[in-house]
């Protein structure tokens, strides 16, 4: 019975360590970029659209440019990589 809990526990363990544990901090890198986006940034989204940041409409929106005189409006989660910092 005793080394039926010991698997257990080390079963339970690998999977906190090989999975939960990493996805944990790539989540906090995530947030940290979020965070870190600012006028200027050149940015690529979920939908693949490429894009420079002119500004942010609520705390959750901002306002992409992707092509003269076209701006879109994104939800900041929808950002997958700032590929440029901007000024």
């Amino acid at each position: 019975m005793l080394h039926m809990f010991a698997i257990l526990a080390i079963t339970i363990g690998i999977f906190y360590f090989m999975i939960i544990r990493p996805q944990q901090k790539k989540q906090k890198e995530t947030d940290a970029m979020l965070q870190a986006i600012s006028k200027g940034d050149r940015v690529l989204t979920t939908g693949g659209v490429f894009g420079t940041v002119v500004g942010k409409k609520t705390e959750d929106v901002i306002v992409l440019k992707v092509a003269d005189d076209v701006k879109m409006e994104f939800s900041k989660q929808s950002i997958v990589r700032v590929l440029e910092r901007g000024e």
